[in-house]
């Protein structure tokens, strides 16, 4: 069986090509977003499946939790988000609705040209650290930059800074390895 992230992408595409035409990128990555964030609740999944459940409840349920949470769009008075969670449900692909808010996020950055930047370091970094490498990042990958920083304290020190498929671990954890190698040979 295949999994999540190639059943995803082709949701995601649609709902991407949908929404671009539409002229609403934003809304639908809200949407989406939001969907997605409450459907990684295993326990929501579960009571999905629930066989006692037919699709037109699952649909009604699924509106009533995401007008609730904002993302009204999805099962609402909008038809096209409707019939895009009434798809779901129908080809029972549902769960799979975090990881085609991740594809579709990831389009809408490439056509925005930007580019989401994880920067995990021991401690938190300043803004003025956080704009240096924002700048580096740009010239060098020729687009804007998006940064989410994360702590892990156990790189010691440094930063390990993820860009799509780019990463730059410069830590003091990956240092001290590349040392204690080197010395092993």
């Amino acid at each position: 069986m295949a999994d999540n992230t190639t059943i995803a992408r082709p949701y995601a595409q649609a709902v991407f090509e949908l929404a671009d035409e539409s002229g609403k990128l934003d809304a639908w990555s809200q949407v989406l977003g939001i969907a997605g964030a409450l459907l990684q609740d295993g326990q929501v999944i579960e009571y999905l499946g629930d066989p006692e459940f037919n699709d037109s409840q699952r649909l009604e349920f699924l509106s009533g939790l995401f007008a609730k949470a904002g993302a009204e769009m999805l099962g609402g008075k909008d038809t096209q988000g409707t019939n895009f969670l009434k798809l779901l449900l129908e080809y029972r692909r549902i769960a799979v609705l975090p990881e085609i808010s991740g594809h579709f996020e990831a389009l809408k950055a490439e056509v925005e040209n930007i580019v989401e930047v994880t920067v995990t370091s021991a401690a938190p970094i300043s803004k003025k650290q956080q704009d240096t490498i924002s700048g580096a990042l740009r010239e060098r990958l020729g687009r804007d930059v998006n940064i989410v920083t994360e702590i892990d304290e156990n790189l010691i020190g440094g930063a390990v800074i993820r860009a799509g498929d780019v990463v730059i671990d410069g830590s003091l954890r990956a240092r001290l390895e590349g040392l204690a190698t080197e010395l092993a040979k």
